[in-house]
């Protein structure tokens, strides 16, 4: 099985829970076909460069996934389909990337920095 990082932007009129239940049902196909979602990242709502679909904004998820390449076809497959997901981007790694991605990460590692000096 190979390694994936995934990117989906998601309307900007979701819910947070409506995202994170988009997020789950994607995680499942993923669990059925074989494959693990290893970190699901949720970046939060975000401003596009550009206007997509008419939507000036869009929440960011990144999701890493241990998968065969069937179950990455299906997830594709179904964000395609899905009207909530404005754009995706799925992308073959040799290794995730362990670094700070979230504001909340990077917050919190200043703050033991600082406790730590």
């Amino acid at each position: 099985m190979s390694n994936y990082e995934s990117v989906l932007i998601a309307r900007q009129d979701l819910g947070t829970s409506q995202v994170n239940d988009l997020v789950a049902n994607l995680s499942d196909v993923i669990k059925n076909q074989g494959g693990e979602v290893v970190k699901v990242d949720n970046w939060g709502l975000k401003n596009l460069a550009y206007r997509i679909k008419k939507n000036r904004k869009g929440h960011y998820v990144l999701l890493n996934i241990v998968a065969p390449a069937a179950a990455i076809f299906e997830y594709e497959r179904l964000m395609r389909l899905n009207e909530d997901v404005i754009r995706y981007m799925t992308v073959k790694v040799d290794e995730f990337n362990n670094e700070l991605s979230s504001d909340e990460d990077i917050e919190a590692a200043q703050e033991s920095e600082s406790m730590g000096e």
